[in-house]
């Protein structure tokens, strides 16, 4: 992580004086010491930043020096999270040019000169695209991915790449979420000894400590919405189709999307309404442009009143602290008018359906990667999944930890055209969207699906990885089904924090997101992490640790 503290400082000093300036939410003060604007960037959101720019207390430049310097005391040094991987050598030069623009009052939108931050399975065009793998890190293909030019083009300032589980975390069924071959392991910000769950780790862990207002992750099963919530942020997977996947390293088509993550669901909704859209190059996405609407300005059209949640509890009575926060929740979605009904379980052919998920993706990872990889940068060496293999081999880093188990059994999956194949991915979708979440709704006349998302942040352990591909409630079948699955911050359990899900039918991403806003709305439980070293450090804790003499 060496080389991202070097870059922090360069982009600080570039950024230079123009860090100097009023204090955000104080117009007639002026700061002498630019910590003062890093100190309020750490708890801004997206649509703070942009009033404190509208109201010229800021402006992009400031802000891309801020998160630089937080980049470099707070995750290659100090509590050293390790969730950024890069920063963008042209992020203060795309700072200014945002800056000129707003000077002369052309404003692209809500996300103008906002710095995010991308995963790093996903191209930019002045960095490389590595996916945390040691064999990609010469990937410099010069290409913006769809997504990222519709960031620009909205105003937003691309700051850098962030850590991930390599490959997704589809590497081996025994792989440390958050780790990576290039990044090492991303820390979770409110306890450092804690597991910040995968694969877009360093995206969900940035925002949480405050490096940026905003990030984007990407998922299979589970990789927006279990970091976004074991790192006490909102994140949105949205339906398959609505974000362009081209430029992204690919896992499987049936389930890859990208999407925000963010510290309020509006500033997820504001990230999404730029990100959303058809592209000609991904086939998904035909009927996005139809589909799509705008969802920020949706926000405030629902409440929760009369609306009927199903609520599913697998998971969360395993950890009486999380369940109390979950009874909590519930409790306040009653309050606000909401009908809360009690699902036992999925539906049995979907719950029977457990290795269809592997089916699918075995086959589509090899087939996907291997087109991308073609397209690779010509100073790449590998371009098959054997060569990966044969990589890792002779690479100690790579295996260092964990083996490559998935990589050699997609060596030997069926092709795109087999029957096997086929057959797996129409049971797939079947059983986890028409007769599995479309069934739960209708069956129950119910708005949307409920739960814990995850449990709470489990501690690091390389002698005894986790298991990359389980998840607790409604996670699997919404990243199946290719539904959209929203989590919010619901609390801190034992310190640690706990998301609530919000799951409804495909194309249903606005009133999502409605959902979560209207939860959002009763009552703060975003928790500003506290870089505990562990548990242990708590005052209550030690005190109840230490020996009485």
């Amino acid at each position: 992580m060496r080389r991202v503290g070097i870059l922090a400082a360069m982009v600080w000093a570039a950024a230079g004086s123009a860090c100097m300036g009023p204090v955000s939410g104080h117009p007639d003060t002026v700061i002498a010491n630019p910590a003062q604007v890093e100190a309020e960037f750490a708890a801004a959101t997206v649509t703070s930043l942009a009033a404190d720019m509208d109201a010229q207390r800021t402006d992009a430049v400031a802000l891309v020096g801020a998160a630089s310097r937080r980049i470099a005391a707070i995750d290659a040094a100090g509590p050293r999270l390790a969730s950024v991987l890069a920063l963008s050598p042209g992020a203060v030069a795309e700072a200014r040019a945002r800056d000129a623009e707003r000077v002369a009052r052309r404003l692209r939108g809500p996300l103008h000169g906002i710095p995010l931050l991308i995963k790093d399975n996903i191209e930019t065009r002045d960095l490389a695209t590595t996916v945390g793998s040691l064999a990609l890190r010469d990937n410099r293909t010069g290409r913006d991915a769809p997504l990222v030019t519709r960031l620009r083009a909205a105003g937003a300032v691309i700051l850098g790449t962030t850590n991930l589980s390599e490959w997704a975390n589809f590497r081996s069924r025994h792989s440390i979420s958050g780790w990576s071959g290039l990044g090492g392991l991303t820390r979770n910000p409110h306890v450092l000894d804690r597991n910040a769950c995968g694969s877009s780790t360093g995206s969900a862990a940035a925002v949480a400590a405050g490096l940026a207002p905003a990030a984007i992750g990407t998922e299979t099963s589970g990789s927006i919405v279990c970091p976004a919530a074991v790192n006490g942020i909102v994140g949105f997977k949205p339906t398959l189709g609505l974000v362009a996947r081209t430029g992204i390293i690919p896992i499987a088509a049936s389930f890859d999307t990208a999407g925000p993550m963010t510290r309020t669901v509006e500033d997820a909704a504001i990230v999404l309404d730029a990100m959303a859209g058809s592209e000609r190059s991904d086939p998904a996405t035909i009927r996005a442009d139809t589909m799509r609407v705008p969802y920020a300005a949706r926000l405030s059209t629902a409440g929760l009143r009369g609306r009927r949640l199903g609520v599913f509890r697998a998971g969360s009575d395993a950890h009486p602290p999380t369940r109390a926060v979950f009874e909590r929740a519930l409790a306040d979605l009653r309050a606000a008018g909401a009908e809360l009904i009690e699902i036992d379980a999925l539906p049995e052919p979907f719950t029977a359906n457990a290795g269809g998920f592997i089916a699918v993706a075995l086959p589509e990872f090899r087939a996907g990667l291997e087109a991308y990889l073609a397209t690779a940068a010509p100073e790449m060496a590998t371009r098959t999944l054997a060569d990966l293999v044969t990589f890792n081999r002779s690479e100690p880093r790579a295996l260092a930890l964990f083996g490559q188990d998935i990589f050699e059994q997609a060596l030997e999956a069926p092709g795109l055209d087999s029957p096997a194949y086929l057959d797996a991915r129409e049971r797939t979708r079947r059983l986890a969207g028409p007769e599995g979440i479309d069934l739960l709704l209708r069956t129950h006349r119910l708005d949307a699906l409920i739960s814990v998302t995850a449990p709470p942040a489990w501690p690091n352990d390389p002698a005894g990885a986790s298991d990359a591909l389980s998840m607790w409630g409604l996670t699997a079948i919404a990243a199946q089904a290719g539904y959209p699955h929203l989590t919010v911050p619901v609390g801190l359990a034992d310190g640690l924090p706990v998301g609530l899900s919000f799951v409804g039918t495909g194309w249903a991403d606005a009133e999502v997101l409605a959902l979560g806003h209207a939860f959002e709305r009763l009552a703060p439980r975003r928790a500003a992490p506290a870089f505990l070293r562990s548990l242990d450090d708590r005052p209550a804790t030690a005190a109840a640790l230490a020996p009485q003499r």
